[in-house]
């Protein structure tokens, strides 16, 4: 299917602004989107379904089960079908995982979304590889990432997710925390714990885990960059010091920057290929932004979701802003303080009929 018919089609939804059909939307283009990582592509089918899914008229198990019994009943499938029925069944279960509130930070969560993503799909759906892999890339002129030896995976996902969990996102700027989360991201998907599916996996573990922080992600970075995702990840863990590359995480964090922030950077492969040499049209220069510059703010990522939220609705009041982030009233009040001193935001016109101005 053309990328350009299902963006449009379900971008539609959005405009309209029906927050549960853009929710909606929203998680079916992410889901769609991501499926490029691996060169596929959804049907038709799909979209109708994702369409009366996002409209009301079926629950997202419905759609599950639709997508089921259209490649099930269909024996005689084209090569085409063949290749979409895939993408179509991952893409339904992403759709369902993003529009689950429940998460819990640990490996053993990550390979619980694997198993729910890819069972049936692939025989090792859920299930840590007992082998050692490597991948022909692109971007690597058809060298491979070093990927974690099967051996050490387990202990590797300990360290790396005890690590994170210790670590203190508390007074960090959104600069320092997004530059962390991208690591976080690359050292994990270098572990490559599964034999295929990686990428997807990761990708949806780590929205659902940056949404603790109160952040609404914004779907248009998987939607039309999955692939650079993935291209991103690979250079975040490659090295070649005789021909002097080293792995950088920059291109990673652009992305992250896109999909936390609101920032508009250019994302292109080919500026991630080795063999590009032109540092005139470097990524990490004069990027887009967008209408409010939160990215260069002196604030917490807790900060930074609480001030998107009241920029888009000036009228939001605490208890909505409890619901919407997951954090306790409490927490909400230290934020709206802290945001007050720092001459971020002001209310007005009081506190029971006021609102929000954001000052930045």
């Amino acid at each position: 299917m053309p990328d350009k018919n299902w963006q449009f089609e379900l971008e539609e939804y959005i405009k309209q602004g029906e927050p549960d059909r853009a929710e909606k939307s929203e998680a079916w283009q992410t889901a769609i989107g991501l499926q490029a990582v691996d060169g596929l592509n959804t049907s038709e089918y799909l979209l109708d379904t994702a369409k009366d899914h996002i409209e009301g008229k079926i629950t997202i198990d419905e759609a599950q089960k639709r997508i089921y019994s259209y490649y099930e009943q269909r024996t005689n499938r084209t090569e085409l079908e063949d290749s979409t029925k895939e993408a179509d069944i991952v893409s339904a279960r992403i759709t369902k995982l993003l529009g689950e509130k429940a998460f819990q930070f640990s490996p053993a969560e990550w390979i619980t979304i694997h198993r729910r993503l890819f069972e049936g799909v692939f025989d090792h759906a859920g299930k840590i590889r007992q082998y050692n892999i490597s991948k022909k890339e692109w971007i690597l002129n058809g060298a491979t990432v070093i990927y974690a030896d099967f051996n050490s995976i387990k202990d590797t996902l300990d360290y790396d997710f005890a690590t994170e969990k210790n670590f203190s996102y508390e007074g960090l700027s959104v600069e320092a925390s997004v530059k962390h989360l991208a690591k976080f991201a690359s050292d994990i998907w270098q572990i490559h714990p599964f034999g295929e599916g990686n990428t997807r996996a990761t990708a949806v573990f780590m929205i659902k885990y940056m949404k603790t922080f109160g952040f609404r992600v914004n779907n248009d970075a998987f939607r039309e960059n999955s692939w650079y995702f993935r291209n991103a990840l690979v250079r975040a863990n490659y090295n070649d010091l005789k021909k002097g590359i080293t792995s950088t995480t920059k291109f990673l964090e652009l992305f992250f920057a896109n999909l936390l922030l609101g920032t508009n950077h250019e994302l292109k492969n080919r500026y991630m290929h080795i063999d590009f040499m032109d540092e005139s049209t470097s990524q990490s220069i004069n990027p887009k932004v967008s209408k409010y510059q939160f990215d260069t703010l002196d604030c917490t990522l807790e900060e930074l979701a609480v001030l998107e939220l009241v920029a888009k609705n000036p009228t939001m009041k605490q208890q909505e802003l409890v619901e919407a982030t997951g954090k306790s009233i409490a927490t909400i009040k230290r934020i709206m303080k802290s945001l007050q001193d720092k001459n971020y935001i002001r209310r007005e016109s009081g506190k029971r009929y006021g609102k929000w101005e954001v000052l930045v």
